[in-house]
Protein backbone atom coordinates (compact mmCIF):
# COMPACT_ATOMS: atom_id res chain seq x y z
CA UNK A 1 0.00 0.00 0.00
CA UNK A 2 1.54 3.13 -0.63
CA UNK A 3 0.16 6.61 0.91
CA UNK A 4 1.50 10.16 0.20
CA UNK A 5 2.11 12.61 3.35
CA UNK A 6 1.75 16.32 2.59
CA UNK A 7 4.80 18.68 3.27
CA UNK A 8 2.42 20.81 4.66
CA UNK A 9 0.15 19.89 7.80
CA UNK A 10 1.05 16.35 9.69
CA UNK A 11 -0.24 12.75 8.94
CA UNK A 12 -2.76 11.18 10.31
CA UNK A 13 -0.80 8.66 12.14
CA UNK A 14 0.52 11.99 14.13
CA UNK A 15 -3.26 12.25 15.99
CA UNK A 16 -3.37 8.50 16.65
CA UNK A 17 -0.12 8.65 18.34
CA UNK A 18 -1.68 11.79 20.24
CA UNK A 19 -4.84 10.37 21.68
CA UNK A 20 -3.50 7.18 22.08
CA UNK A 21 -0.62 8.99 24.73
CA UNK A 22 -3.24 11.59 25.88
CA UNK A 23 -5.00 8.47 27.65
CA UNK A 24 -2.42 6.89 28.70
CA UNK A 25 -0.88 10.49 30.71
CA UNK A 26 -4.82 10.94 32.03
CA UNK A 27 -4.39 7.41 33.83
CA UNK A 28 -0.87 8.34 34.78
CA UNK A 29 -1.42 12.01 36.34
CA UNK A 30 -4.84 11.19 37.32
CA UNK A 31 -3.50 8.09 39.78
CA UNK A 32 -0.19 10.48 40.81
CA UNK A 33 -2.23 13.44 41.53
CA UNK A 34 -3.65 11.20 44.36
CA UNK A 35 -0.83 8.83 45.18
CA UNK A 36 0.74 10.66 47.86
CA UNK A 37 -2.55 12.00 49.34
CA UNK A 38 -4.00 8.04 49.09
CA UNK A 39 -0.43 6.67 51.25
CA UNK A 40 -0.91 9.50 53.87
CA UNK A 41 -4.32 9.32 54.40
CA UNK A 42 -5.70 5.98 53.63
CA UNK A 43 -2.73 3.72 54.56
CA UNK A 44 -1.62 6.17 56.78
CA UNK A 45 2.11 6.11 55.71
CA UNK A 46 4.72 8.44 56.91
CA UNK A 47 5.21 11.47 55.36
CA UNK A 48 9.06 10.93 54.73
CA UNK A 49 7.91 7.61 53.56
CA UNK A 50 5.70 8.40 51.11
CA UNK A 51 7.99 10.65 49.36
CA UNK A 52 10.98 8.04 49.79
CA UNK A 53 8.27 5.77 47.88
CA UNK A 54 6.74 8.44 45.26
CA UNK A 55 10.44 9.13 44.34
CA UNK A 56 11.36 5.29 44.19
CA UNK A 57 7.89 3.77 41.94
CA UNK A 58 7.64 7.37 40.01
CA UNK A 59 12.12 6.77 39.16
CA UNK A 60 10.91 3.17 38.08
CA UNK A 61 8.23 4.35 35.67
CA UNK A 62 11.04 5.80 33.86
CA UNK A 63 13.82 2.88 34.10
CA UNK A 64 11.76 0.36 32.81
CA UNK A 65 11.82 1.72 28.93
CA UNK A 66 15.73 0.24 28.89
CA UNK A 67 13.94 -2.96 29.29
CA UNK A 68 10.23 -2.51 27.16
CA UNK A 69 12.56 -0.68 24.29
CA UNK A 70 15.06 -3.13 23.91
CA UNK A 71 12.36 -6.11 23.47
CA UNK A 72 10.29 -3.61 21.45
CA UNK A 73 13.93 -3.19 18.94
CA UNK A 74 14.82 -6.89 19.08
CA UNK A 75 11.92 -9.29 19.78
CA UNK A 76 8.38 -7.39 19.48
CA UNK A 77 8.13 -4.52 17.43
CA UNK A 78 6.84 -1.04 18.51
CA UNK A 79 3.01 -1.97 18.14
CA UNK A 80 2.85 -4.84 20.22
CA UNK A 81 4.84 -3.31 23.04
CA UNK A 82 2.71 -0.43 23.31
CA UNK A 83 -0.78 -2.72 23.39
CA UNK A 84 0.27 -5.08 25.86
CA UNK A 85 1.90 -2.65 28.06
CA UNK A 86 -1.46 -0.50 28.29
CA UNK A 87 -3.38 -3.39 29.65
CA UNK A 88 -0.63 -4.56 32.29
CA UNK A 89 -0.76 -0.54 33.08
CA UNK A 90 -4.60 -0.88 33.14
CA UNK A 91 -4.59 -4.20 35.44
CA UNK A 92 -2.60 -2.46 37.67
CA UNK A 93 -5.07 0.55 38.32
CA UNK A 94 -7.64 -2.25 38.71
CA UNK A 95 -5.51 -3.96 41.81
CA UNK A 96 -5.33 -0.45 42.67
CA UNK A 97 -8.99 0.47 43.14
CA UNK A 98 -9.24 -3.17 45.10
CA UNK A 99 -6.87 -2.25 47.31
CA UNK A 100 -8.38 1.78 47.77
CA UNK A 101 -11.95 -0.79 49.10
CA UNK A 102 -10.43 -2.70 51.54
CA UNK A 103 -7.78 -1.00 52.86
CA UNK A 104 -10.33 0.17 56.13
CA UNK A 105 -10.57 -3.14 56.11
CA UNK A 106 -7.48 -5.26 56.39
CA UNK A 107 -4.92 -2.93 56.21
CA UNK A 108 -2.15 -5.99 55.21
CA UNK A 109 -3.88 -7.16 52.36
CA UNK A 110 -4.42 -3.88 51.01
CA UNK A 111 -0.08 -3.00 51.46
CA UNK A 112 0.41 -5.58 49.70
CA UNK A 113 -1.79 -5.18 46.77
CA UNK A 114 -0.98 -1.49 46.72
CA UNK A 115 2.96 -2.65 46.12
CA UNK A 116 1.46 -4.98 43.51
CA UNK A 117 -0.58 -2.17 41.76
CA UNK A 118 2.85 -0.32 41.42
CA UNK A 119 4.76 -2.81 40.31
CA UNK A 120 2.12 -3.58 37.15
CA UNK A 121 2.26 -0.13 36.48
CA UNK A 122 6.14 0.03 36.36
CA UNK A 123 5.80 -3.04 33.72
CA UNK A 124 3.22 -1.98 31.69
CA UNK A 125 4.77 1.70 31.47
CA UNK A 126 7.67 0.17 30.40
CA UNK A 127 6.52 -1.27 27.04
CA UNK A 128 4.62 1.70 26.63
CA UNK A 129 6.30 4.47 27.25
CA UNK A 130 9.54 4.55 25.21
CA UNK A 131 8.21 2.81 22.03
CA UNK A 132 4.85 5.30 21.70
CA UNK A 133 7.42 8.41 21.72
CA UNK A 134 9.96 6.61 19.00
CA UNK A 135 7.03 6.11 16.40
CA UNK A 136 6.15 10.10 16.21
CA UNK A 137 10.04 11.31 14.52
CA UNK A 138 9.65 7.94 12.10
CA UNK A 139 6.48 9.12 10.25
CA UNK A 140 8.38 11.73 8.61
CA UNK A 141 11.24 11.70 6.20
CA UNK A 142 15.22 12.50 7.75
CA UNK A 143 15.31 16.36 7.55
CA UNK A 144 11.82 17.12 7.85
CA UNK A 145 11.39 20.72 9.13
CA UNK A 146 7.75 19.45 10.60
CA UNK A 147 9.68 16.65 13.13
CA UNK A 148 10.36 19.58 16.29
CA UNK A 149 6.29 20.85 15.82
CA UNK A 150 5.40 17.27 15.60
CA UNK A 151 7.46 16.70 19.25
CA UNK A 152 5.56 19.67 20.17
CA UNK A 153 1.80 18.77 18.80
CA UNK A 154 2.55 15.17 20.59
CA UNK A 155 3.69 16.77 23.93
CA UNK A 156 0.53 18.80 23.39
CA UNK A 157 -1.15 15.94 23.72
CA UNK A 158 0.48 14.63 26.52
CA UNK A 159 -0.52 17.30 28.48
CA UNK A 160 -4.36 17.47 27.62
CA UNK A 161 -4.48 14.15 29.07
CA UNK A 162 -2.05 15.59 32.20
CA UNK A 163 -4.65 18.33 32.63
CA UNK A 164 -7.82 15.66 32.40
CA UNK A 165 -6.48 13.58 34.60
CA UNK A 166 -5.90 15.92 38.15
CA UNK A 167 -8.93 17.11 37.75
CA UNK A 168 -11.03 13.95 36.66
CA UNK A 169 -9.91 11.79 39.18
CA UNK A 170 -9.56 14.51 41.82
CA UNK A 171 -13.32 15.61 41.41
CA UNK A 172 -14.10 11.82 42.31
CA UNK A 173 -11.46 10.81 44.27
CA UNK A 174 -9.86 14.13 46.26
CA UNK A 175 -13.07 14.78 48.37
CA UNK A 176 -11.92 14.75 51.76
CA UNK A 177 -12.93 11.46 52.37
CA UNK A 178 -10.11 8.86 52.12
CA UNK A 179 -13.02 5.85 51.27
CA UNK A 180 -13.55 7.57 47.67
CA UNK A 181 -9.84 7.42 46.96
CA UNK A 182 -10.86 4.02 44.79
CA UNK A 183 -12.89 6.14 42.28
CA UNK A 184 -9.72 7.85 41.42
CA UNK A 185 -7.97 4.51 40.49
CA UNK A 186 -11.16 3.08 38.95
CA UNK A 187 -11.37 6.40 36.44
CA UNK A 188 -8.19 6.28 35.84
CA UNK A 189 -7.71 2.94 34.98
CA UNK A 190 -10.53 3.32 32.21
CA UNK A 191 -8.50 6.10 30.88
CA UNK A 192 -5.66 3.77 29.86
CA UNK A 193 -8.44 1.34 28.25
CA UNK A 194 -9.71 3.65 25.90
CA UNK A 195 -5.62 4.15 25.35
CA UNK A 196 -5.64 0.65 24.08
CA UNK A 197 -8.38 0.89 22.32
CA UNK A 198 -7.58 4.04 19.94
CA UNK A 199 -3.99 1.70 19.45
CA UNK A 200 -5.85 -1.24 18.71
CA UNK A 201 -8.21 0.02 16.19
CA UNK A 202 -6.30 2.56 14.51
CA UNK A 203 -2.64 2.10 14.29
CA UNK A 204 -2.38 -0.11 10.66
CA UNK A 205 -4.16 2.09 9.39
CA UNK A 206 -2.70 5.31 10.03
CA UNK A 207 0.99 4.79 12.07
CA UNK A 208 2.79 4.41 8.74
CA UNK A 209 6.29 5.56 7.16
CA UNK A 210 6.66 8.50 4.39
CA UNK A 211 6.18 5.46 2.50
CA UNK A 212 3.10 3.56 3.69
CA UNK A 213 4.54 0.92 5.29
CA UNK A 214 3.50 0.28 9.08
CA UNK A 215 5.03 0.70 11.76
CA UNK A 216 6.58 -0.63 14.42
CA UNK A 217 5.92 -4.24 13.46
CA UNK A 218 7.79 -6.80 14.73
CA UNK A 219 11.41 -6.28 13.68
CA UNK A 220 12.41 -8.51 10.40
CA UNK A 221 9.03 -7.91 9.22
CA UNK A 222 8.55 -4.20 8.21
CA UNK A 223 12.23 -3.43 6.84
CA UNK A 224 12.71 -3.01 3.31
CA UNK A 225 15.62 -5.83 2.08
CA UNK A 226 16.30 -3.98 -0.94
CA UNK A 227 16.48 -0.57 -0.23
CA UNK A 228 20.33 0.99 -1.10
CA UNK A 229 19.29 4.19 1.10
CA UNK A 230 19.29 1.89 4.49
CA UNK A 231 22.27 0.97 5.91
CA UNK A 232 23.15 -2.50 7.20
CA UNK A 233 23.17 -1.32 10.68
CA UNK A 234 19.58 -0.76 10.73
CA UNK A 235 18.86 -4.27 9.86
CA UNK A 236 17.24 -6.89 12.63
CA UNK A 237 17.27 -10.01 11.85
CA UNK A 238 13.42 -11.66 12.81
CA UNK A 239 12.84 -12.89 15.87
CA UNK A 240 11.93 -16.74 17.09
CA UNK A 241 8.17 -17.26 16.37
CA UNK A 242 7.75 -17.93 20.43
CA UNK A 243 8.48 -14.52 21.13
CA UNK A 244 5.21 -13.63 19.73
CA UNK A 245 3.31 -16.43 21.47
CA UNK A 246 0.86 -15.42 23.40
CA UNK A 247 1.18 -17.67 26.19
CA UNK A 248 4.94 -17.05 26.64
CA UNK A 249 3.86 -13.09 26.41
CA UNK A 250 1.39 -13.55 29.22
CA UNK A 251 4.03 -15.77 31.33
CA UNK A 252 6.92 -12.86 30.90
CA UNK A 253 4.96 -10.30 31.70
CA UNK A 254 3.50 -11.57 34.63
CA UNK A 255 6.79 -12.49 35.57
CA UNK A 256 8.47 -9.27 34.70
CA UNK A 257 5.48 -7.19 36.98
CA UNK A 258 6.36 -9.87 39.80
CA UNK A 259 9.88 -8.66 39.76
CA UNK A 260 8.97 -4.86 39.90
CA UNK A 261 6.63 -5.67 42.49
CA UNK A 262 9.92 -7.04 44.47
CA UNK A 263 12.21 -4.27 43.41
CA UNK A 264 10.15 -1.22 44.34
CA UNK A 265 9.27 -3.37 47.76
CA UNK A 266 12.75 -4.20 48.28
CA UNK A 267 13.81 -0.46 47.73
CA UNK A 268 11.60 0.70 50.66
CA UNK A 269 14.03 -1.53 52.90
CA UNK A 270 17.02 -1.24 51.22
CA UNK A 271 18.15 2.39 49.14
CA UNK A 272 19.33 0.43 46.27
CA UNK A 273 17.83 2.16 43.69
CA UNK A 274 20.81 4.62 42.53
CA UNK A 275 23.16 1.59 42.06
CA UNK A 276 20.49 0.00 40.00
CA UNK A 277 20.48 3.56 38.24
CA UNK A 278 24.37 3.56 37.57
CA UNK A 279 24.78 0.00 36.64
CA UNK A 280 21.89 0.58 33.65
CA UNK A 281 23.65 3.73 32.38
CA UNK A 282 27.51 2.17 32.19
CA UNK A 283 25.68 -1.17 30.37
CA UNK A 284 23.48 0.69 28.06
CA UNK A 285 26.41 3.16 26.94
CA UNK A 286 28.47 -0.25 26.73
CA UNK A 287 26.12 -1.72 24.83
CA UNK A 288 25.73 1.18 22.24
CA UNK A 289 29.41 1.81 22.28
CA UNK A 290 30.56 -1.90 21.39
CA UNK A 291 28.81 -2.09 18.72
CA UNK A 292 30.89 -2.53 15.54
CA UNK A 293 28.94 -1.06 13.33
CA UNK A 294 28.55 2.75 14.27
CA UNK A 295 30.75 5.16 12.95
CA UNK A 296 32.95 7.65 14.70
CA UNK A 297 30.26 10.12 14.04
CA UNK A 298 27.57 8.57 15.18
CA UNK A 299 29.09 7.27 18.57
CA UNK A 300 29.91 11.12 19.29
CA UNK A 301 26.21 11.72 18.75
CA UNK A 302 25.50 9.22 21.21
CA UNK A 303 27.78 10.45 23.62
CA UNK A 304 25.97 13.77 23.19
CA UNK A 305 22.52 12.18 24.13
CA UNK A 306 24.23 10.56 27.36
CA UNK A 307 25.69 14.28 28.65
CA UNK A 308 22.06 15.56 27.86
CA UNK A 309 20.13 12.43 29.64
CA UNK A 310 22.78 13.70 33.14
CA UNK A 311 21.56 17.17 32.77
CA UNK A 312 17.95 16.20 32.60
CA UNK A 313 18.52 14.64 36.09
CA UNK A 314 18.83 17.53 37.87
CA UNK A 315 15.18 19.27 35.84
CA UNK A 316 13.40 16.35 36.74
CA UNK A 317 14.44 16.13 40.33
CA UNK A 318 13.40 19.75 40.64
CA UNK A 319 10.35 19.69 38.70
CA UNK A 320 8.66 16.24 39.63
CA UNK A 321 8.45 17.72 43.31
CA UNK A 322 4.71 18.60 41.74
CA UNK A 323 3.23 15.37 43.22
CA UNK A 324 5.28 15.02 46.21
CA UNK A 325 6.05 17.88 48.41
CA UNK A 326 4.59 20.14 45.87
CA UNK A 327 1.81 18.58 46.47
CA UNK A 328 2.09 18.36 50.61
CA UNK A 329 2.25 22.43 50.05
CA UNK A 330 -0.62 22.61 48.07
CA UNK A 331 -2.95 20.43 50.78
CA UNK A 332 -1.34 21.97 54.02
CA UNK A 333 0.30 25.91 52.93
CA UNK A 334 -2.10 27.12 50.27
CA UNK A 335 -5.19 28.46 50.72
CA UNK A 336 -7.37 27.32 48.22
CA UNK A 337 -10.74 29.35 48.92
CA UNK A 338 -12.64 30.31 46.39
CA UNK A 339 -15.43 32.53 46.76
CA UNK A 340 -16.56 29.81 49.38
CA UNK A 341 -15.28 26.25 47.07
CA UNK A 342 -12.66 24.61 48.58
CA UNK A 343 -10.63 23.56 45.37
CA UNK A 344 -9.12 20.19 45.90
CA UNK A 345 -5.25 20.51 46.08
CA UNK A 346 -5.11 17.51 43.44
CA UNK A 347 -6.59 20.57 40.85
CA UNK A 348 -3.01 22.00 41.34
CA UNK A 349 -1.67 19.11 39.17
CA UNK A 350 -3.27 19.74 36.69
CA UNK A 351 -1.84 23.50 36.05
CA UNK A 352 1.74 22.84 34.42
CA UNK A 353 -0.43 20.43 32.39
CA UNK A 354 -3.16 23.04 31.16
CA UNK A 355 -0.17 26.18 30.87
CA UNK A 356 1.93 24.05 28.23
CA UNK A 357 -1.62 23.57 26.40
CA UNK A 358 -1.75 27.66 26.51
CA UNK A 359 2.25 27.92 25.69
CA UNK A 360 2.69 25.04 23.62
CA UNK A 361 1.97 26.52 20.14
CA UNK A 362 3.75 29.95 20.83
CA UNK A 363 6.69 27.69 21.69
CA UNK A 364 6.56 25.99 18.45
CA UNK A 365 5.97 28.90 16.21
CA UNK A 366 8.97 30.79 18.04
CA UNK A 367 10.87 28.54 16.57
CA UNK A 368 9.68 27.93 13.38
CA UNK A 369 9.97 31.62 13.21
CA UNK A 370 13.52 31.51 14.40
CA UNK A 371 14.41 28.81 11.60
CA UNK A 372 18.10 28.58 12.00
CA UNK A 373 18.86 31.66 14.30
CA UNK A 374 17.17 29.88 16.92
CA UNK A 375 19.43 28.39 19.73
CA UNK A 376 20.80 25.19 19.48
CA UNK A 377 19.07 22.05 21.47
CA UNK A 378 21.64 22.19 23.62
CA UNK A 379 21.22 26.45 24.72
CA UNK A 380 17.46 25.94 25.48
CA UNK A 381 17.82 23.18 27.61
CA UNK A 382 20.06 25.48 29.74
CA UNK A 383 17.33 28.24 29.28
CA UNK A 384 15.19 25.67 30.55
CA UNK A 385 16.89 24.47 33.97
CA UNK A 386 17.16 28.42 34.86
CA UNK A 387 13.99 28.99 34.32
CA UNK A 388 13.13 25.86 36.54
CA UNK A 389 15.26 27.50 39.35
CA UNK A 390 13.20 30.65 39.03
CA UNK A 391 10.21 29.06 39.57
CA UNK A 392 11.44 27.85 43.17
CA UNK A 393 12.67 30.99 43.72
CA UNK A 394 9.18 32.25 43.56
CA UNK A 395 8.12 29.63 45.60
CA UNK A 396 10.32 30.24 48.04
CA UNK A 397 9.37 33.83 48.78
CA UNK A 398 5.89 32.51 49.04
CA UNK A 399 6.96 29.99 51.90
CA UNK A 400 8.85 32.92 53.64
CA UNK A 401 5.69 34.93 53.46
CA UNK A 402 3.27 32.65 55.01
CA UNK A 403 5.55 30.82 57.55
CA UNK A 404 2.84 31.04 60.46
CA UNK A 405 -0.48 31.07 57.97
CA UNK A 406 -1.63 29.51 54.38
CA UNK A 407 -0.58 31.64 51.28
CA UNK A 408 -2.29 32.80 48.18
CA UNK A 409 -2.49 30.51 45.12
CA UNK A 410 -0.84 32.56 42.91
CA UNK A 411 2.63 30.94 44.45
CA UNK A 412 2.23 28.05 42.85
CA UNK A 413 0.16 29.55 40.30
CA UNK A 414 3.52 30.92 39.34
CA UNK A 415 6.27 28.44 39.73
CA UNK A 416 4.02 26.44 37.47
CA UNK A 417 3.73 29.00 35.00
CA UNK A 418 7.41 29.22 35.21
CA UNK A 419 8.11 25.33 34.97
CA UNK A 420 5.88 25.00 32.61
CA UNK A 421 8.00 27.51 30.24
CA UNK A 422 11.19 25.42 31.20
CA UNK A 423 9.73 22.15 30.59
CA UNK A 424 8.61 23.18 26.73
CA UNK A 425 12.73 24.45 26.44
CA UNK A 426 13.55 21.45 27.61
CA UNK A 427 11.55 18.36 27.13
CA UNK A 428 9.71 18.01 23.84
CA UNK A 429 13.08 19.93 22.25
CA UNK A 430 14.71 16.59 23.85
CA UNK A 431 12.48 14.07 22.92
CA UNK A 432 13.25 15.44 19.38
CA UNK A 433 16.84 15.61 19.67
CA UNK A 434 17.17 12.31 20.63
CA UNK A 435 15.14 10.78 17.89
CA UNK A 436 17.59 12.91 15.15
CA UNK A 437 20.62 11.57 16.80
CA UNK A 438 19.91 8.03 16.97
CA UNK A 439 20.94 5.38 14.90
CA UNK A 440 17.82 2.96 13.29
CA UNK A 441 19.17 0.47 14.81
CA UNK A 442 18.82 1.73 18.74
CA UNK A 443 16.56 3.95 18.24
CA UNK A 444 13.79 2.29 21.14
CA UNK A 445 17.02 1.73 23.36
CA UNK A 446 18.39 5.56 23.21
CA UNK A 447 14.60 6.64 23.18
CA UNK A 448 14.99 4.87 26.76
CA UNK A 449 18.58 6.48 27.83
CA UNK A 450 16.41 9.98 27.76
CA UNK A 451 13.45 8.24 30.23
CA UNK A 452 16.41 7.33 32.07
CA UNK A 453 17.48 10.64 32.90
CA UNK A 454 14.12 10.96 34.20
CA UNK A 455 14.63 7.85 36.61
CA UNK A 456 17.56 9.38 37.69
CA UNK A 457 15.86 12.86 38.81
CA UNK A 458 12.95 11.31 39.92
CA UNK A 459 14.95 8.95 42.16
CA UNK A 460 16.13 12.37 43.42
CA UNK A 461 12.62 13.30 43.90
CA UNK A 462 12.18 10.63 46.67
CA UNK A 463 15.52 11.26 47.71
CA UNK A 464 15.00 15.42 48.31
CA UNK A 465 11.38 14.89 48.94
CA UNK A 466 12.15 13.39 52.26
CA UNK A 467 13.88 16.17 53.54
CA UNK A 468 10.70 18.36 53.30
CA UNK A 469 10.68 20.40 56.98
CA UNK A 470 8.15 19.34 58.96
CA UNK A 471 7.03 20.04 62.58
CA UNK A 472 9.94 22.50 63.07
CA UNK A 473 12.44 19.59 62.02
CA UNK A 474 15.79 20.17 60.49
CA UNK A 475 16.77 18.54 57.85
CA UNK A 476 20.20 18.15 55.72
CA UNK A 477 21.73 17.91 52.33
CA UNK A 478 25.42 17.78 51.19
CA UNK A 479 25.78 20.07 54.29
CA UNK A 480 23.39 22.64 53.41
CA UNK A 481 20.74 22.52 56.84
CA UNK A 482 16.98 23.50 55.82
CA UNK A 483 15.05 24.86 59.15
CA UNK A 484 11.81 26.17 57.44
CA UNK A 485 10.10 25.38 53.67
CA UNK A 486 12.09 28.76 52.04
CA UNK A 487 15.60 26.68 52.77
CA UNK A 488 14.02 23.51 51.38
CA UNK A 489 12.91 25.02 48.11
CA UNK A 490 15.97 27.05 47.89
CA UNK A 491 18.13 23.65 47.79
CA UNK A 492 16.30 23.49 44.05
CA UNK A 493 17.49 27.10 43.16
CA UNK A 494 20.94 26.10 43.70
CA UNK A 495 20.33 22.97 42.19
CA UNK A 496 18.79 24.26 38.72
CA UNK A 497 20.65 27.29 38.35
CA UNK A 498 24.04 25.45 38.56
CA UNK A 499 23.04 22.46 36.03
CA UNK A 500 21.47 25.25 33.66
CA UNK A 501 24.71 27.68 33.70
CA UNK A 502 26.99 24.97 33.37
CA UNK A 503 25.04 23.37 30.16
CA UNK A 504 25.09 26.82 28.88
CA UNK A 505 28.67 27.29 28.93
CA UNK A 506 29.24 23.40 27.73
CA UNK A 507 26.63 24.22 24.28
CA UNK A 508 29.03 24.71 21.72
CA UNK A 509 31.14 21.80 22.60
CA UNK A 510 28.06 19.51 22.58
CA UNK A 511 26.80 21.53 18.90
CA UNK A 512 30.52 20.21 17.49
CA UNK A 513 29.52 16.82 18.72
CA UNK A 514 26.12 17.11 16.73
CA UNK A 515 27.78 17.11 13.43
CA UNK A 516 25.35 19.46 11.87
CA UNK A 517 21.96 18.55 13.46
CA UNK A 518 20.65 21.10 15.69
Amino acid sequence: MSQSFPQKGHPKGLWVLFATEMWERFNYYGMRAILTYFMTQALLFKTEFSNGLYGSYISLLYLTPLVGGYIADRYWGNKRSILVGGLVMALGELILFVCASVYDSSREIANILFFSGLGFMIAGNGFFKANISSLVGQLYPKGDLRVDPAYTIFYMGINVGATLGPIVCGYFGDTGDPSDFKWAFLVAGIGMLLSVLIQKLYHDKYVRTPEGKILGLTPGTDTPSNDPLIPASSFVKAPSKIWSNPVFIIIGLLAFSALMIGVIYLDTRINYLFYLLIASFVFIVYLIQSDKSLNKEERQRVWVMVIIAFFVIFFWGAYEQTGSTLALFARDQTDRNIFGWEMPASFFQSFNAAFIIIFAPAFAWLWLKMGKSQPATPTKMGIGLILLALGFLWIAIGAKSGETKTVSMIWLTGLYLLHTWGELCLSPIGLSLFNKLSPLKFASLLMAVWFLGNAGGNKLVGVLGALYPKDGATTSFLGYQMNNLYDFFMLFVFMGGAAGVILLLLSKKLQKMMHGIT
